[in-house]
């Protein structure tokens, strides 16, 4: 198959297969010799590249080249090197899209919560205040899960650990309890079981504080310090959030309900060509239904940050970007870290040279759509449309993020590939075929299909049916191997 030209601008182009020194191919209307034994998914320049002129993919610089480099070279870390700088000043400019008309009667089969929250599961989870406990919730739902497992409406009995809740202070600790307090209200779980240990900084009785309202039936509190066997303790609790979860049934739910993460991890050089522009248009497509939908990595915007800026509804969501984009870049700078330090390691053998070029890449994921709103770390969606999520990029702290913030389903692109899923159905997108057929335990669908000729519109269209299937109850692979895990994002000292 032929490299992947991608904007009429570009000066590179994307090898959907591995080609060796000296074989010649075309790219459009002319030809091209390999220089180099180059890689699937690396890139060939399609021109001579002096040295400090820029690498174009995407129709943008992707960093500048460091040495000459002739038409038919390989292109990657060894001669090209990122243009991005520091925290920068930036100005709105913008975009003008013609909306297209909305759709409305898509449904899916979800679960209405009494507070008028719709969820895609109805499990129990069983939430720690502190690690302490953990080994002790993970007896809780190991036993719960089997003298409970004939319950009817009940998808599951599930903890979640996570290495917090005491020895720290300030914002560091009220973090950890804002992420601890969304996951207890997700509309996934029909019923919550909150452990604590009694001696720990986020005691129950602090941890209610930052909870807020809850229903008693929903939600049931156990101090593993007051109960003479916490283990019986709390499986005769979760036996109570069994029988009210229990008369749950999935009834019909309008589309406009769900809202979906935006994620990838593991990405490669076809990541911004097949699975990101799926997610993308996937993203569009909800948000026409009346949906919502969450991009989140905020270091992985970094380059194409203006892209975003530009589409924001407003000068107050256009501001509220900057603050996201260049109060990151401080985090870095406060640990006297490097701003640009990525892609990762898998990332360059998957053919991702700079930070620009992964992040045109990831951004693609919003697709086009306005941008309604930029949320904090531990808030949750309160627009529909577009929603930008304060994160670090790492796969288990933003798919957790995305959780807190209310997601029902996190879309997930890999081309490297891994098992990660998260509290709610993490749906994993492959962006090449090779990955998706050799770990079917892992993929759930195939965006590679994009490189072999299939249009955008067919694909979309089938993957929106199977993100409505998941939401209706179909299990994601992740699920069925049973990785569901949780990290909370620390920045502060620990006692």
């Amino acid at each position: 198959m032929p490299p992947v030209k991608i904007h009429v601008k570009d000066n590179v182009a994307v090898l959907i297969e591995a080609i060796s020194k000296g074989e010649a191919m075309f790219v459009g209307a002319f030809s091209l010799v390999a220089q180099d034994n180059i890689d699937k998914g690396h890139k060939i320049a399609l021109t001579n590249i002096k040295t400090g002129e820029n690498v174009i993919k995407y129709g943008f610089p992707i960093g500048h080249a460091i040495t000459d480099i002739k038409a038919g070279e390989w292109i990657h870390t060894h001669n090209i090197k990122t243009n991005l700088g520091e925290i920068l000043d930036y100005k709105y400019h913008p975009e003008v899209h013609k909306k297209p008309l909305a759709v409305a009667g898509k449904t899916f089969e979800g679960f209405r919560r009494p507070n008028g929250k719709v969820g895609v599961r109805n499990e129990i989870w069983i939430i720690p205040t502190v690690s302490c406990v953990n080994r002790n919730i993970q007896l809780i739902a190991k036993y719960a899960m089997e003298k409970f497992k004939d319950a009817p409406n009940i998808d599951g009995i599930y903890e979640f650990t996570h290495p917090y809740g005491c020895s720290q202070l300030g914002e560091d600790q009220l973090t950890t309890q804002r992420i601890l307090a969304d996951l207890v209200n997700h509309p996934n779980a029909g019923g919550v079981l909150v452990v604590g240990l009694g001696c720990e900084n986020n005691n129950i009785a602090e941890f209610t504080k930052i909870l807020g309202e809850y229903n008693a039936d929903r939600v049931k509190f156990m101090v593993a310090q007051e109960v003479e066997d916490e283990i019986e303790s709390g499986i005769e609790l979760i036996g109570a959030l069994v029988e009210y979860a229990s008369h749950n049934q999935r009834q019909k739910c309008p589309v406009s309900d769900l809202v979906v993460g935006l994620k990838c991890g593991g990405s490669d050089g076809f990541s911004g060509i097949t699975g990101n522009p799926l997610v993308g248009a996937f993203s569009d497509k909800l948000i026409l239904h009346g949906g919502s939908t969450v991009l989140t990595e905020v270091p992985e915007m970094f380059g194409a940050e203006t892209i975003l800026m530009n589409r924001a509804i407003n000068t107050e969501v256009f501001d509220k970007t900057v603050k996201l984009i260049n109060d990151f870049k401080q985090y870095y700078v406060a640990y006297d870290q490097p701003i640009y330090e990525n892609p990762s390691p898998g990332n360059k053998r998957g053919g991702i040279s700079t930070l620009e070029e992964k992040s045109l890449g990831c951004t693609q994921k919003g697709g086009i759509s306005e941008v309604v709103d930029v949320i904090g770390y531990g808030d949750t969606v309160k627009n529909r449309g577009l929603n930008l999520l304060s994160s670090p990029g790492n796969d288990m702290v933003s798919t957790t993020a995305l959780t807190a913030a209310g997601c029902h389903i996190v879309l997930f692109t890999t081309g490297r590939g891994t098992p990660l899923g998260t509290a709610v159905p993490t749906i994993k997108v492959a962006t090449n075929s090779d990955i998706f057929k050799r770990k079917t335990n892992w993929m759930d669908f195939d965006a590679g299909q994009l490189l072999n000729g299939q249009s955008m519109n067919v694909v979309v269209d089938d993957f929106f049916e199977d993100v409505i299937k998941v939401a209706s109850g179909k299990l994601t692979k992740s699920e069925i191997i049973g990785s569901r895990e949780i990290a909370i994002f620390k920045n502060g000292v620990t006692l």
